[in-house]
């Protein structure tokens, strides 16, 4: 810039700027008339060194400007947030008012089409100005050699060491004879590299407009509120008033218009007198106000004024700088076309000018952000409620809603209410832990059954409580994860359980079941399949835990990963690993593409068909059924809960989406059933995940191309799996049925001894019973007999009914069992009405006590309407 620099008082200040440029303009000339050879001098010698040392020109580059951030709506792009490290936008020559180059000229550099990067006359006189006024108040600086100043700042900004960041800054901005030289061998080699009107607009791009805004683009937006191309006279005068002294002219502050206006006038005086303008046109332009014209716009950056989608905002901007993370543990694919290191990455997105188009889809997400502030207001106070919800497109990983209720505030001094974690995400990419995932964990158990050869219609022992030794499991790569005791487990609500199909115990997410199905698993194979589907601890401190309570869903995960887990369900066992930069486009506008597509298949398409269906039937009739929007739409589920229900999710699947939403706390464990939503009027656990998840299924399954259609029928050896027939052992010995269930790899259990008519020590019963498809290793309760039910069926033929109901009593027979059948009968002689013709069982029968008996009784003649015959009027009592 031209205007003042440093301000030394006296005479000898003046001497002393004086001397400095005619040094300058003397060394000037013999370099670029003389040889260095013709040169005497000592200090002439080194300084024509220094000089020659240099590179003949500097490049003009992109300097740092914003990066935009766009999402999709209704199909087309919008702008949600801009960020920059230095509030810059370039812009090409046609974007640029003629009244700010005119400006430009007129007012820091008259003579700069003329010249060819230093004007020597001009510094001549700067240093004569000096020497009279007692002053250093000009450097004589053409415009060149003031571009040349501000890229050297710039490219000593972007230096990542910040020692050396400091004192590359300082070098370009000293004020020294040697500094002077330096700028203007690289401003004679700029003139010579580029055009005036490359330089020109070089200029009006980087220079400095007041605090952290540069340009001429990105200043007029923000003190004028229009683009650089619609600026008028008196605001391009202002604009380059600016240029002299940008802290203390700038128009952030009307305080700071009387400076502004002094040098404005100057500038306008400037562009008359070079015939730029005519007089009207001064005229008017010094009788405008500044106030007339300024119209504040300040400058917005940052995900935290993001105009939508905030958390996923933050989301892209640490995807694009995060550090190099460890393979295996769930790392999100690195922006690679921004560079091919993280510092690299940084350094290119701090210099900006990228626009980054996401794959989120705004319909989508205020749907989710929507529901989410009602269900689970970010005001309550009550206890930290925390509540987020993602989705993630099947067969891409295309993330199409990030949402959260607390909003997302990184500022020192966040608003109340809100939180600069990411409760969606990864540590990595928003420094929160993840969350119990619960019984949501059980797609993947199942998952991993029905890969290894089981079926859906398999039963499994589901009776809660059961207490599990540890020896029947088995975790080959990891041993000393399985507890060294026995451990009792409960079904949710202490439910019994019962044998049942696997099918029926995920739509019921019957705890016990799913830990039977594990005996008859291998745990490290599970968490394989776990890792398969994409699923990963939240932390990234380790690799997924594999203990026995894992299968419950005790390892703490991200909800956008549990998100992409159920969206593998949907894909037909691809899975995909969640990406949200879908291309980005330089600052050349060069198309460069985003987040690389990274999937794999976890397991067969049959496979996944048979985790749907259960998940279909959760949503028909489980524990997920309050979270089916019912729009028509196929769609599976399932629920979790942790053990203190202080973190409760459901995640869902169509064949286009997967959704996870979760509930909670975002720390401490109080649980969510202890409190009511003042909003709704309704209980957190029972209504808010629920709720959450309707509304957004709903909005997506009205969205082009997002309606999901039927799942694939599962196969049926998937329904089947590897299953056998319990067979009939009823009758046998205990011995005898136990060698019979194990030659069939089936596991004896003794039940104990039941009351019944057998002989003691026979087999009563079996569960499951005889003829049930169980999986094969199943066990089989075995239930022999006390004899206690044991005796003879007494002959009653001929007594009366009263007589007969008396010795059966004597026998042991209940009165409820004993049934009548009226045949015909006679009055007399001989009379036998009332008599027992028969009995069933017949006289001398061994019999249960508990078995029925039914009398044939003599009664009236006559039949009655029915055909059968009745009792006689007033007797047989």
């Amino acid at each position: 810039m031209s205007g003042h620099s440093v301000k030394p008082s006296g005479v000898l200040g003046g001497l002393a700027g004086l001397l400095g440029l005619s040094v300058i303009a003397g060394v000037l000339v013999a370099v670029m008339v003389t040889p260095a050879l013709a040169v005497t001098g000592n200090a002439a010698k080194g300084t024509i060194g220094a000089f020659q040392d240099l590179p003949e020109f500097i490049r003009l580059s992109t300097q740092s400007q914003q990066n935009q951030i766009y999402a999709m709506r209704t199909g087309q792009p919008v702008l949600i947030a801009t960020t920059f490290k230095q509030n810059r936008k370039e812009v090409d020559w046609e974007q640029v008012s003629p009244f700010l180059t005119q400006a430009v000229v007129a007012g820091e550099d008259r003579r700069f089409y003329e010249h060819g990067g230093v004007d020597i006359s001009s510094i001549a006189r700067a240093a004569i100005g000096n020497a009279q006024s007692g002053q250093v108040t000009s450097g004589g600086s053409t415009l060149d050699m003031q571009l040349v100043k501000n890229i050297l700042i710039q490219e000593a900004q972007s230096i990542t060491d910040t020692k050396k960041r400091d004192t590359a800054v300082n070098a370009a901005k000293e004020t020294s004879i040697d500094r002077k030289i330096k700028e203007m061998k690289l401003a004679i080699g700029l003139d010579k590299e580029y055009t005036k009107k490359e330089i020109l607009l070089g200029y009006l791009n980087i220079v400095g407009m007041g605090s952290n805004t540069y340009g001429v683009e990105s200043a007029a937006q923000q003190y004028f509120s229009v683009p650089a191309k619609d600026v008028t006279l008196p605001q391009a005068a202002s604009l380059i008033a600016i240029v002299q002294q940008p802290n203390a002219q700038n128009l952030s502050d009307p305080a700071k218009y009387p400076a502004n206006k002094i040098r404005r006038d100057e500038i306008l005086d400037a562009m008359l007198d070079v015939k730029y303008i005519d007089q009207k046109q001064h005229d008017d332009a010094i009788a405008t106000t500044i106030e007339s014209y300024v119209k504040i716009s300040p400058p917005i950056s940052g995900c935290r004024n993001a105009a939508d989608a905030k958390v996923a905002c933050d989301y892209v901007t640490r995807l694009i700088t995060a550090p190099e993370l460890p393979a295996g543990m769930g790392a999100a694919p690195v922006v690679e076309s921004l560079g091919a290191t993280p510092s690299e990455r940084s350094a290119n997105w701090d210099k900006g000018g990228y626009t980054v188009f996401t794959s989120i889809d705004l319909g989508l997400q205020d749907a989710a952000q929507d529901a989410l502030n009602t269900q689970t207001p970010p005001t309550e106070n009550r206890f930290p409620l925390g509540a987020a919800s993602n989705t993630v497109e099947a067969g891409t990983g295309r993330v199409l809603a990030m949402a959260q209720n607390k909003p997302f505030d990184d500022a020192l001094e966040a608003a109340p209410n809100s939180t600069a974690l990411n409760l969606s995400t990864d540590f990595p990419y928003g420094n929160s832990v993840g969350f119990e995932t619960g019984s949501t964990y059980k797609i993947i158990d199942l998952a991993n059954w029905l890969d290894t050869g089981h079926g859906l219609n398999d039963r499994v022992n589901g009776t809660g409580p059961q207490i599990y030794a540890p020896s029947r499991f088995s975790a080959p790569c990891d041993p000393g994860a399985i507890p060294g005791a026995p451990f009792k487990l409960q079904n949710d609500g202490n439910s019994r359980g019962g044998y049942m199909t696997v099918r029926s115990a995920l739509i019921g997410s019957v705890n016990n079941a799913f830990m039977d199905m594990a005996t008859r698993q291998d745990l490290c194979s599970i968490r394989e399949t776990a890792k398969a589907m994409g699923a990963h601890r939240a932390d990234f401190k380790k690799d997924l835990d594999i203990n026995p309570s894992t299968i419950l869903g005790s390892n703490e995960q991200a909800p956008l990963t549990m998100a992409a887990v159920a969206a593998t369900i949907g894909a037909g066992g691809l899975h995909c690993t969640p990406i949200i930069i879908d291309k980005i486009v330089d600052p050349q506008g060069k198309e460069l593409p985003g987040q690389a597509k990274t999937c794999n298949q976890a397991f067969s398409a049959d496979v996944a068909a048979g985790v749907a269906n259960a998940m279909a039937g959760s949503m028909a009739g489980g524990t997920s059924r309050p979270g089916n929007p019912r729009d028509g739409v196929p769609i599976g589920g399932k629920t979790g809960t942790s053990p203190s229900s202080h973190q409760d999710w459901i995640v869902a699947t169509t064949t286009k989406l997967g959704t996870a939403v979760w509930t909670g706390n975002i720390y401490g464990n109080v649980g969510l059933k202890r409190f009511t939503n003042p909003i709704t009027r309704q209980n957190y656990y029972s209504s808010s995940r629920f709720n959450i998840m309707k509304a957004v299924m709903k909005t997506a399954n009205a969205l082009p191309g997002l309606r999901g259609e039927a799942f694939p029928a599962a196969s049926a050896a998937i329904l089947g799996g590897s299953s056998a027939t319990v067979p009939s052992v009823i009758g046998q010995t205990m011995a005898q049925a136990k060698a019979l269930l194990e030659s069939l790899q089936f596991e004896f259990v003794d039940g104990g001894p039941v009351a019944s008519a057998l002989p003691a020590g026979r087999v009563v019963s079996t569960d499951p019973a005889p003829g049930a498809k169980v999986s094969s290793g199943n066990a089989v309760t075995v239930f022999s007999s006390d004899g206690s039910l044991a005796t003879t069926m007494p002959n009653v033929v001929g007594l009366t009914r009263q007589a007969a109901n008396d010795a059966l009593a004597a026998a042991g027979f209940a009165p409820e069992n004993v049934s009548y059948t009226w045949v015909q009968g006679t009055p007399g002689p001989p009379a036998n009405l009332c008599q027992v013709q028969a009995s069933n069982p017949a006289a001398g029968a061994v019999v249960a006590k508990t078995d029925a008996v039914t009398l044939n009784v003599y009664g009236t003649a006559v039949a009655n309407p029915s055909g059968e015959f009745r009792p006689p009027p007033g007797v047989c009592l």
